[in-house]
């Protein structure tokens, strides 16, 4: 089957889909859009977070068929032309990118929040919100600091 999807902003057809693939595979491997990691396909991780029509998901949770004409955005689509999201950028400066495989799910799931919350979230509101994103590779305190730093608070 085909699948056309607004992925970043921009219409993008993938052919010989097949009906059971999910839309992490048809974005990483058909598309050409890496961020988004392929790690437990259960939707417990929340490595492969992406936008669906301004809803954040597990990208290996969405049979691809179910994102026909609908609009998807990646990691890679918070950038702009003129650099990095600010949720990107604290990641970078607070040092909370490691082995970098949770990475993109987390600054997804934290764009969301951002974006959804009145005024600066607490650090509760912070950890219920990236619950459901797992990282192998720290104690989460360096992720933290991205997110207070990207919500504007320098405490912790």
């Amino acid at each position: 089957m085909r699948v056309t999807v607004t992925v970043n902003g921009e219409e993008r057809i993938a052919d010989d889909v097949w009906e059971g693939e999910s839309l992490l595979y048809v974005l990483r491997e058909r598309l050409g859009l890496p961020g988004a990691k392929n790690a437990c396909e259960q939707g417990e991780c929340g490595s492969c977070t992406v936008y669906l029509d301004g809803v954040p998901v597990c990208a290996c949770l969405v049979a691809a068929g179910q994102a026909e004409s609908r609009t998807v955005v990646t990691v890679e689509g918070l950038a702009s032309d003129e650099g990095l999201h600010p949720v990107q950028q604290a990641f970078v400066e607070c040092g909370a990118v490691q082995c970098g495989f949770c990475t993109p799910g987390l600054i997804v799931q934290t764009h969301a929040l951002l974006a959804a919350s009145e005024g600066v979230p607490s650090d509760l509101e912070i950890r219920e919100a990236l619950a459901g994103n797992l990282c192998r590779c720290t104690g989460y305190e360096k992720i933290l600091d991205a997110v207070r730093q990207a919500a504007g608070r320098a405490d912790g």
